[in-house]
């Protein structure tokens, strides 16, 4: 029996990425802007990671931390080492903390199968989206919330800023807070501004603040 030496060629599924499908057969073909997160051994921190990839070289990282302060250390290093890099070169980097290195791995699972953040935006997102996505005064949004039986509800940091003040109802629940940008207010004292009016500056408050029948600090009450 002759058997046919010509085999078919199916190509692979095409990926949505940057406003467009492209079917993927190199490195250097994945393009896109988007995030992974991963934790450390013992979960005792987390991490996350955003790149931002061009023609497979990445143009841009930006790493968030919370939890661990070796892990923000390492950060650091594996910011140094991430721009330049290939996707692949990047995978196969050690960096450092257990957690970016899982981070690393989620990301790349997301971009290759065109789950990335910019997979339906025309022309991806330009060098420097990450550095927006922190906003004006360039902080991380990183929330800070505890409760007990003993204590109640205390809100500590918020996306909106170090919380400072709690507004209560006559039943003792939370209706509002006052809250410290506290990029808006360094970057007031470091332009010139006396400290105690840069706080003042700095304050503002969310829900029905204004409506409490009793305040209290968080930290201490």
């Amino acid at each position: 029996m002759e058997f046919c030496s010509m085999v078919r060629r199916h190509e692979s599924s095409p990926i949505p990425q940057e406003g467009h499908f492209e079917t993927i057969k190199e490195i250097k073909d994945i393009s896109g802007f988007t995030h992974g997160v991963g934790a450390c051994a013992p979960q005792q921190g987390a991490c996350k990671l955003t790149l931002n990839i061009k023609n497979g070289i990445i143009e841009e990282a930006l790493i968030e931390t919370i939890g661990c302060t070796g892990m923000t250390q390492s950060a650091c290093i594996a910011c140094e080492s991430l721009p330049g890099k290939t996707l692949l070169e990047a995978l196969n980097t050690d960096l450092v903390c257990d957690a970016i290195n899982v981070a690393m791995k989620n990301l790349f699972n997301q971009i290759v199968y065109g789950r990335s953040q910019s997979a339906f935006s025309e022309g991806g997102l330009p060098v420097g989206a990450g550095l927006e996505d922190l906003g004006k005064n360039k902080v991380s949004a990183v929330g800070t919330q505890y409760s007990s039986t003993k204590t109640g509800v205390r809100y500590f940091h918020t996306s909106d800023g170090y919380v400072s003040k709690l507004a209560l109802d006559k039943n003792s629940e939370i209706i509002g807070y006052e809250y410290i940008n506290t990029g808006k207010m360094l970057s007031l004292i470091s332009d010139g501004m006396d400290a105690n009016l840069a706080l003042k500056e700095s304050k503002s408050c969310y829900g029905r603040f204004n409506e409490g029948v009793k305040y209290i600090d968080p930290r201490r009450d």
